[in-house]
């Protein structure tokens, strides 16, 4: 990553990885995976005589708190109502919550992941290939064929992308706004978002000049609502909302698509919609060679190599002080330069053939 850190990272609770973590990349933001807490709850409970509520209360206070303050006030409550107070483990993790917790966590992005994945992902990806009686030259062989099979996958998902179209879910010009712009397996989340718009109600609650402040009274379940507070401003169009699923997910929530429905917003700003999810953007990873299957590579990526290759070299050796780095620089860009001229003149040229022959 040429020494650039991850912004944020995913590990279990493992002190060793923490404390690499913190020396090497003190700038990054260390989550814990909440899987691998979680799921711990059982063995540490199932003999309390109140398990299931117990363990139905903690989730809900994990999962569901609106706040990091009632987070902490239904936390103290826990521990009095199941006498829990002394109990070393929820201490332990208490201490840890800005760790783990979502939210003490949503305010930062993280595109939408939660856990290292592990469990739902790793597992299930290679369970279609090998099984804990497989042998370690079998596994070998296997994971050449497992990473053929998910390539192959990737290029028939960005061929859809582009040949099919997932209809809109409502009349909504953002939702067709998103549509065009995202790939169809972003689109389908962004459509549930739309989708539960019919469960909200709002309430305007405060308005200053442009500023505005709505109340979103939500049904979560049958016999459960919640309510989120959003604040919007009619110049800038920037909005908020109190459940930041846009700050962690990437995904405007259903509480700001129901203001933005209300104020007659017919176009959202360029900034909610992110890149790393556009199918108009070409995916460079797809220029790398795979060395599992060969008879795939094209000129373009063979090309595309060559070219590492050969210029890996130059950048190890330019980057060694700030002014042979400029140097590079400043021929990288005449290159650059060049290649767009002769790609211009080569288009143009066919284009005068082309008018010639007709």
């Amino acid at each position: 990553m040429h020494g650039k850190a991850p912004k944020g990272i995913i590990t279990d609770q493992c002190l060793g990885i923490r404390a690499g973590i913190e020396n090497v990349m003190p700038e990054t933001r260390h989550r814990l995976c909440i899987w691998h807490i979680t799921k711990k709850i059982p063995e540490k409970f199932k003999r309390h005589k109140r398990y299931e509520e117990l363990q139905s209360d903690l989730n809900n206070i994990v999962w569901e708190s609106i706040s990091e303050d009632d987070f902490q006030n239904q936390w103290e409550d826990f521990l009095i109502e199941y006498g829990l107070e002394d109990n070393k483990w929820l201490s332990d993790i208490y201490e840890e919550r800005h760790r783990w917790v979502p939210i003490f966590l949503d305010n930062f992005f993280w595109a939408g992941m939660r856990s290292t994945q592990r469990s739902e992902s790793m597992h299930s990806y290679f369970d279609k290939f090998i099984n804990n009686k497989s042998l370690l030259i079998q596994f070998v062989k296997q994971y050449d064929n497992c990473l053929g099979w998910k390539e192959q996958q990737e290029r028939e998902a960005d061929v859809e992308d582009y040949k099919s179209i997932i209809p809109c879910a409502t009349n909504s010009l953002i939702e067709k706004q998103f549509q065009g712009a995202y790939t169809n397996a972003k689109f389908k989340e962004v459509q549930k978002q739309f989708r539960k718009k019919a469960n909200c109600i709002l309430h305007l609650m405060k308005a200053v000049s442009t500023s505005k402040v709505y109340s979103i009274l939500e049904d979560v379940s049958t016999s459960k609502e919640r309510v989120y507070e959003v604040n919007y401003n009619a110049e800038t169009k920037d909005i908020t909302c109190m459940c930041q699923m846009f700050e962690s997910r990437g995904i405007l929530c259903r509480h700001s698509l129901v203001v933005l429905g209300h104020e007659r917003v017919r176009e959202i700003p360029r900034r909610y919609i992110l890149d790393r999810w556009s199918k108009l953007v070409k995916r460079r990873h797809s220029d790398i060679k795979s060395s599992h299957d060969p008879s795939l590579l094209n000129p373009k990526t063979e090309r595309f190599d060559d070219l590492c290759s050969h210029s890996n070299s130059v950048a190890q050796f330019a980057s060694q002080t700030k002014e042979t780095s400029d140097i590079l620089h400043r021929y990288l860009d005449m290159a650059m330069a060049d290649c767009q001229k002769h790609v211009a003149n080569s288009s143009s040229n066919a284009n005068e053939l082309d008018n010639l022959l007709t």
